[in-house]
């Protein structure tokens, strides 16, 4: 009997670099590249807002245990319209209402930074109210080089 050498294993072709699912060139990949983190307006103010009560907690030992809250809409209007926030010291938090602030809002220039402002002037105006004081006092070493 001959023995016969067994020819080397077929070596399996190689695909190109770039192939797609079942071998077909040309398809884009499955995962695409992490996309940036949903912005909407109710995140943006709630991002103001958290911002500047944790400022004016920092600066105010008065209002460090108020709970400051966000609410749509209030429940009712009062004689001078619909209320922006809501001032409850017996239980020692502050509502601002989120819709009054945006909707209703005249801003004499509409981008993000006058819009935020717009939300951050509410919360000083309403830890003002909640205080007993004048807005301007709660931070001024934040307005002095101004």
């Amino acid at each position: 009997m001959a023995w016969r050498r067994a020819k080397p294993a077929a070596t399996p072709s190689r695909r190109p670099a770039r192939h797609g699912r079942h071998g077909r060139t040309g398809r884009s990949p499955i995962v695409r590249p992490p996309l940036p983190p949903i912005d909407t307006r109710i995140e943006r103010f709630d991002l103001a807002v958290g911002a500047a009560a944790e400022f004016l907690r920092s600066a105010w030992d008065e209002l460090r245990d108020v709970s400051f809250e966000i609410g749509d809409m209030p429940g009712e209007s009062g004689e001078l319209g619909i209320p922006r926030w809501t001032v409850d010291t017996t239980r020692r938090r502050i509502i601002v209402w989120r819709l009054p602030i945006e909707r209703l809002s005249h801003l004499h220039r509409d981008d993000d930074l006058h819009r935020r402002m717009m939300i951050e002037s509410c919360v000083f105006r309403a830890a003002a109210e909640y205080l007993g004081m004048d807005p301007w006092d709660l931070g001024p070493e934040r307005f002095r080089y101004f």
